[in-house]
């Protein structure tokens, strides 16, 4: 099972579609302890620094990037399961992306798919994969292969 308090979202720009936020809403319920940060939207540059001043020393990050390995929900939920108790920053650029920078500091890439989301739509999915890989490891009924 995974520990929920070690997961935290760290997401460039607000969610501002009602429907996007309703969806992320009805996940966060299903899993507490798990976090997001909203950081302010700007050049490539000031987010990237805005993500590394959010960063708790602690926290290994996770660089979300539409050419990074994509992982099946079940390998993800091992990924995670492997991690064992340590704490994870997922981090999800804005409009522009991720700088290079967050990219080499990351402990691990990851693509939700090669095609390329809004931030919100990736905040969505992104989540919705967290509570998939929950109850994949809790061996619940949600995911169906």
């Amino acid at each position: 099972m995974l520990n929920l308090s070690r997961y935290r979202i760290i997401a460039i720009g607000k969610v501002r579609k009602k429907w996007i936020k309703t969806g992320i809403d009805t996940y966060i319920k299903r899993l507490p302890g798990l976090t997001i940060t909203e950081l302010r939207d700007g050049t490539v540059q000031k987010e990237s620094e805005y993500v590394l001043a959010s960063l708790e020393k602690n926290e290994a990050m996770i660089v979300l990037n539409e050419e990074a390995e994509q992982l099946s929900s079940v390998a993800f939920s091992e990924r995670l399961q492997g991690l064992k108790s340590q704490r994870l920053a997922f981090v999800i650029g804005g409009a522009n992306g991720v700088a290079l920078e967050l990219k080499a500091l990351a402990q691990w890439q990851l693509s939700l798919s090669p095609m390329t989301f809004p931030h919100e739509i990736a905040q969505l999915l992104l989540i919705e994969q967290i509570y998939r890989a929950h109850n994949i490891l809790q061996g619940g009924a949600y995911h169906r292969h």
